[in-house]
């Protein structure tokens, strides 16, 4: 028996939205949720706005102790996996421990708790030899980005494979394909996977100010993020997780759970040329796009949507345009292509499971999320962009893809649950 691993639950925390439902009413109403920073006193920074959660640990379910000593990225993804594991109506209990696997990505980890005890145990910076005993208890699991993977871990009491993936804006994508193929192999019949990122703190804002990567349009918060938008100027930075429930197709059929779609396939590659730049070709991405469909066993003209990186940089929306073209050929100029990122801002590793929660959900209710804030597509960008407005179709199967610093280059093929290939 082929095994398949499928999506049966969701759990998001996003700029604008805690909790599934109020995230998809966001992104199919073409709301945003960029605005001024609030979560710190950004005076003085490039870049001053961001995608930031309303977000209450105790409110959403969280102990006192919870809500003092987790990283509010570890905070989200433990909040987001909760809802995962209720919306599939699944009790861990009911399978092998050594069964449960986690994969969780991240690209900053706890950057926020590590930030804030570093001013602490340095005197605001002004002591080179730090007073440990300033330090919150904590410190060490800030330190170490698995401490979110083993957070998410005790909610199932998984005994089997976990893990925390690092590869920087690709992360959530990388997380759950590698959560699939640990239950492709056999490895593990039930997997929460997916990321979360919380970088909306002094040292993320000043690396990303250091090289332009992101919006200066302070005045304009809420239309900032404008990915292929010939006036757009760089990315809005967000925050966020979203956590997948993955079960091996046939055990899910079984106990008659709701599928919301298939990892249907994925691949990965690297540019091996620069650190930020991209190729003008999109070689690199167009391959990754080619591997994950023919894992799929799919045609170009058999994708209904994809969920584009589409950060809102020159750079990377052309880059992803000539990408398109290239592994999808003449179909790349009739499907439909959005981003999301330009409602809930650039929330690093998590954003690629956002995204891919999203896509579940289009293919779940059959709509295609629009990208907000385009009114003057760039000419180079040419492809239909879902410009402003959710568009309803038939939705069978959706490519999502990613691009990150260093060259990384991901796309993932999901499918509703009974396409025929």
């Amino acid at each position: 028996m082929t095994r398949r691993a499928v999506v049966t639950g969701i759990g998001v925390v996003s700029a604008g939205a805690v909790g599934v439902k109020a995230f998809w009413s966001l992104l199919t109403e073409g709301r945003t949720a960029t605005r001024p920073i609030t979560l710190f006193d950004a005076e003085g920074f490039r870049s001053r706005i961001a995608g930031e959660c309303d977000f209450d640990p105790e409110a959403n379910g969280l102990t006192t102790e919870e809500a003092l000593t987790m990283d509010r990225a570890a905070q989200f993804a433990v909040v987001s996996a909760r809802e995962a594991l209720a919306d599939a109506g699944l009790d861990p209990g009911h399978t092998d421990p050594a069964r449960r696997a986690v994969s969780i990505g991240s690209a900053v980890g706890c950057t926020m708790s590590l930030e804030r005890e570093y001013v602490k145990v340095s005197g605001s910076g002004d002591a080179w030899l730090v007073d440990h005993r300033q330090a919150h208890p904590e410190l060490h699991s800030y330190l170490v980005p698995s401490s979110i993977a083993r957070d998410v871990a005790w909610q199932i009491g998984a005994e089997g494979p976990v893990t925390l993936v690092s590869n920087g804006c690709t992360s959530g994508l990388d997380s759950v394909r590698h959560a699939a193929r640990l239950i492709e192999e056999g490895t593990a019949d039930v997997a929460l996977a997916g990321a979360s990122d919380a970088p909306v703190s002094p040292i993320t804002v000043a690396c990303f100010d250091t090289i332009k990567a992101t919006s200066a349009n302070n005045e304009d918060a809420a239309h900032a993020s404008r990915p292929f938008d010939l006036h757009r100027d760089g990315f809005v930075l967000g925050e966020g997780a979203a956590v997948l429930l993955l079960e091996e197709r046939e055990a899910a059929r079984r106990r008659g759970a709701r599928v919301y779609a298939e990892i249907a396939g994925y691949g990965s590659r690297a540019n091996a040329y620069h650190m930020t730049g991209l190729k003008p070709d999109g070689r690199e991405m167009a391959e990754a796009i080619r591997v994950a469909l023919a894992r799929a066993r799919l045609e170009p003209t058999d994708v209904d949507y994809v969920n584009a990186h589409g950060s809102g940089t020159r750079q990377n929306d052309r880059h992803e345009t000539m990408a398109f073209k290239r592994s999808l050929g003449d179909h790349a100029r009739r499907v439909p292509v959005s981003s999301i990122k330009s409602m809930i801002g650039h929330s690093l590793g998590a954003i690629g499971s956002i995204e891919l929660a999203a896509c579940a959900l289009a293919i779940h209710h059959d709509v295609v999320p629009p990208t907000a804030n385009l009114h003057h597509p760039d000419p180079e960008c040419d492809l239909d962009y879902v410009p402003l407005t959710a568009r309803e179709l038939p939705v069978d199967a959706v490519l999502s893809v990613g691009s990150g610093f260093g060259g990384f280059q991901s796309a993932l093929v999901l499918t509703a649950p009974e396409t025929a290939r």
